[in-house]
């Protein structure tokens, strides 16, 4: 079994200033409910969700040898309030491509096969969504 390790870094102080770090990339985020302008830790987890799938968009149309160009996601959590925890993720992926060579199903099949974050949320809470072409 092969393994791969991520490290990542986070702090907070008295004035409730939290961040966290990534490689050379930082992020702020809100702890508090008046902090509506900063992402909560639940949509980070979501931002991650949406990467995961973008980046994968990507990394299949090398493999199976497409061209689109431009991919965007939506998505949407639902969190369980006793206990706290997200029950569900639905999604929605929009392609623009006019390639012929491109397989929604077989696409969308290795999206929720070799996705890190999607096969590590699908374990704890219902994932769906689908994709969608247009020129």
């Amino acid at each position: 079994m092969s393994v791969v390790e991520y490290h990542v870094s986070g702090s907070i102080d008295p004035n409730r200033e939290a961040t966290y770090s990534v490689k050379k990339s930082s992020m702020t985020f809100g702890i508090l409910s008046d902090q509506e302008d900063l992402p909560n830790p639940a949509e980070l987890l979501l931002g991650a969700f949406a990467a995961c799938c973008l980046k994968n968009v990507q990394r299949f149309s090398t493999l199976l040898g497409y061209d689109y160009t431009a991919a965007k996601i939506e998505v949407k959590g639902e969190r369980q309030e006793k206990p706290t925890k997200m029950i569900a993720i639905r999604y929605i992926i929009r392609i623009e491509s006019v390639d012929e060579k491109l397989n929604l199903k077989l696409l969308h099949r290795n999206l929720r096969k070799f996705g890190t974050i999607y096969n590590t949320l699908k374990e704890v809470c219902d994932v769906s969504g689908e994709l969608i072409v247009s020129p």
